[in-house]
């Protein structure tokens, strides 16, 4: 069973403050079961996008994570891009955006 979005966003925003991070919840989405992205801005204008990976395809419940672009680090313009065409695909999602400077974000990643 997977958590909630709006439990997971909380426990994600207190984890990164207890990290030394700071993160902003940039678009609230559906409670339940809306789609949670995640932008790591490391402040030199070059910033990560995490997509939602496929559903619990190890049985765990855990959420898995991947890069929704190919390069490791974009240019900032890129990433708001395509969450502006995410958002017109579904207005349900919720957006964090994180800052890092060394690039942490403390999500589990799928392997490639």
């Amino acid at each position: 069973m997977r958590l909630r979005s709006d439990i997971w966003v909380a426990a994600y925003l207190r984890r990164t403050a207890v990290e030394g991070a700071y993160a902003v919840l940039r678009k609230r989405g559906a409670a339940e079961a809306g789609a949670i992205y995640v932008l790591v801005d490391r402040g030199d204008g070059l910033t990560a996008l995490f997509a939602p990976g496929p559903a619990d395809i190890d049985g765990s419940g855990e959420r898995r994570w991947m890069r929704a672009h190919a390069a490791e680090w974009v240019d900032a313009i890129v990433n708001e891009a395509q969450m502006t065409r995410e958002l017109n695909i579904d207005p349900d999602l919720w957006l964090v955006e994180v800052e890092s400077r060394d690039g942490s974000h403390w999500l589990n990643l799928l392997s490639n």
